[in-house]
């Protein structure tokens, strides 16, 4: 089984990064409003980034070093 950690951008332009072991059904919740408290005010919302890792582990794990990144790092990581 594959993992995968995922950028969206809102519709305000902020990021939200997040974890999942099915992008499309994830992707799906956050759109129809299921997805994340912080998304569901925020729509519609652009992926930007996916990274796939090969334990949930792994995948918690950069979700974590993502998230204490800085804006610009993370605008340097979606433009990689």
């Amino acid at each position: 089984m594959h993992y995968y950690v995922y950028i969206l951008k809102c519709k305000d332009g902020t990021l939200y990064t997040g974890w999942t072991n099915d992008l499309e059904a994830r992707l799906t919740a956050h759109r129809e409003g299921r997805g994340a408290k912080y998304t569901r005010g925020r729509r519609p919302l652009e992926l930007v980034y996916t990274e796939e890792l090969p334990s949930k582990s792994e995948a918690a794990k950069r979700e974590y070093q993502i998230k204490r990144m800085a804006r610009r790092q993370k605008e340097l990581l979606i433009d990689s």
